[in-house]
């Protein structure tokens, strides 16, 4: 069979005659412009865990698609994302995480608003004619909260939550993530496009060449792949000792566009990717283990975050040598496996249709 390039690289490829995207995709700013409105503020986003708001009053900043936004509970526990820009002059109501606020006061010309948006008090506003406070109100992005994991979305056409996260709690039977506690949080600016790395994670055909430890704990025989509407899954029996991981499962849960779940034995790794420029991309880790076990089980998670460190790296170098060769003019994309990339094929395809 003679397979013939597509017209244009967002028409829809069927897997068992799909090749790679363009190079170009990867190193345009203009297609990096795009696909900031059509993909990163047209989805769900990951931005923090629950456990870090525990009390009213408590805040993070966060940022998605370029928007800057503040993460908060609400006066009656309730999770609110509020836009982080005043309705005067863009003033920024917070400049850095904090807890126990009772108000959001910008700190540019002081106007103040309550924790659900709604303008309050400022200097000398009574000067403002035809300006009612009851009509000031912060924008709002919808937020759902899931095992512990809030998820933010900017646009209202967003599909339902429900509809995003459809058919993973059946893979996580016998993982208690609601209970999970944060261990600790890295973050690591790579020399790559966003996209790099997200492919990279979706796919395991990479494994026995690029990491020799991972590849030695998990049963790559018997590694295998699934997609939903908006995720996909990757899952391998492991084969390690009973001082390290033990029997059971690792877990690969992929989230549309740019949110990576690692489920191991009682532990949880989160990399959300963050688009930093055309050729940058910060990643944001997080490690969560169940209740006790850092204490029980030191070891056992001391070389958990090892092996997590070096499989990072590796893959950094890889997606860095990616990079340069779509960025290199002579990288002509190929076809992709249709049962090891499988769930790339999956991404690609909904890049395609977001970026119609």
């Amino acid at each position: 069979m003679t397979i013939t390039a597509s017209a244009d690289w967002r028409d829809p490829q069927p897997l068992n005659q799909a090749v790679g995207l363009p190079g170009s995709v990867y190193t345009d700013p203009e297609i990096l412009r795009i696909e900031s409105d059509a993909v990163l503020a047209r989805s769900w986003q990951y931005v923090a865990h629950a456990s870090r708001l525990p009390t009213p009053g408590d805040h993070i900043v966060v940022d998605v698609a370029g928007r800057p936004l503040l993460l908060l509970r609400d006066e009656t526990g309730a999770l609110r994302a509020l836009s982080n820009i005043c309705r005067h002059l863009g003033g920024p109501l917070a400049t850095a995480d904090g807890c126990g606020i009772q108000q959001l006061r910008c700190r540019y010309h002081g106007w103040s608003y309550d924790l659900a948006g709604c303008l309050k008090c400022g200097p000398e506003l009574d000067s403002i004619g035809g300006m009612p406070l009851s009509g000031v109100r912060l924008p709002s992005a919808r937020v759902e909260q899931w095992h512990g994991l809030v998820f933010v979305a900017l646009d209202p056409a967003t599909p339902p939550f429900a509809e995003f996260i459809d058919g993973i709690d059946a893979q996580l039977v016998g993982h208690d993530l609601d209970s999970y506690l944060l261990h600790g949080r890295v973050d690591y600016d790579v020399h790559c496009n966003w996209k790099v790395y997200v492919e990279n994670f979706l796919e395991g055909y990479h494994v026995p060449h690029v990491h020799p430890a991972l590849n030695a704990l998990i049963d790559y025989k018997r590694y295998v792949t699934a997609t939903g509407s908006w995720h996909s899954l990757q899952r391998s029996p492991l084969q390690s000792s009973a001082s390290f991981y033990g029997a059971g499962d690792v877990l690969y849960v992929y989230l549309w566009p740019n949110t990576m779940l690692d489920v191991l034995p009682g532990g949880l790794q989160i990399n959300r990717v963050r688009a930093n420029g055309v050729d940058r991309c910060r990643i944001e880790s997080e490690h969560y283990y169940a209740p006790g076990t850092a204490q029980r089980e030191a070891a056992r998670i001391a070389r958990d975050l090892e092996l997590s460190e070096i499989t990072q790296q590796e893959d950094f170098a890889i997606c860095v040598r990616l990079q340069r060769a779509f960025a290199s003019g002579a990288y002509i994309p190929g076809r992709l496996h249709p049962t090891r990339e499988n769930c790339l094929h999956h991404w690609q395809e909904l890049y395609r249709m977001a970026m119609q």
